[in-house]
């Protein structure tokens, strides 16, 4: 197979690992709703099952088939998609039984703002995509670096001639009637409360890595 996203897309549908480039940083991944392949990703990274797996995709639509999404989330996707932020909303029927952590009734989704990371999703659907690095380790900014780290317990690196220079996304939480910034990343705690008002608070939980 001569395509790298053709190859990569195989790949991951086949529940092994996967690099790709982000707008945030480098991400690893596979498909979100077999057991097997996010058991492979939480080995891979050295990740605590309480740190949830965030899940990327090619559209807000296919965000809505996984998430429930209300006004306030509908608000934030439509200013800040793509682009660097996720959101943390209850889990619809499609996604109620992937295994992507200790929470089984939230789910992390983002449509990151990059065109390879697009170019695959569209071809595979929503994929679990963490940042590409031992947990609590920094991500290295090239994809050299990241097949350092990783070596061949991945299978497809799809990497940029130039670094990666993007900060982590941020991440809102929506789940109940008080959204919480679980963590500000490139887009900021003040435009968020520009689009969701006031009551939008911080909260001080590990942050996910």
């Amino acid at each position: 197979m001569s395509d790298p996203i053709e190859l990569a897309a195989a790949v991951a549908l086949a529940g092994r690992l996967v690099v790709l480039p982000t707008d945030t940083v480098y991400g690893i991944g596979t498909r979100p709703d077999e057991p097997r392949a996010t058991a492979r990703l939480f080995e891979a990274k050295g990740r605590p099952k309480e740190l949830m797996l965030p899940v990327l995709v090619p559209t807000t639509a296919a965000a809505r088939r996984i998430a429930v999404f209300d006004r306030r989330a509908e608000g934030l996707a439509l200013a800040f998609w793509a682009g660097p932020l996720t959101l943390v909303l209850p889990r619809a029927e499609l996604s109620r039984e992937w295994d992507l952590g200790d929470d089984p009734g939230t789910i992390g989704v983002r449509m990151p703002h990059h065109p390879l990371a697009l170019a695959l999703l569209a071809r595979t659907g929503p994929l679990a995509v963490t940042s590409a690095n031992r947990s609590s380790r920094p991500t290295p900014a090239t994809c050299e670096g990241v097949e350092e780290v990783f070596g061949e317990v991945v299978e497809v690196y799809l990497g940029e001639s130039d670094p990666l220079v993007g900060r982590a996304s941020t991440v809102v939480e929506l789940v109940g009637s008080n959204p919480r910034i679980l963590r500000e990343g490139s887009i900021t705690e003040a435009e968020v409360r520009a689009v969701l008002g006031p009551r939008a608070r911080s909260a001080s939980p590990r942050t996910p890595r």
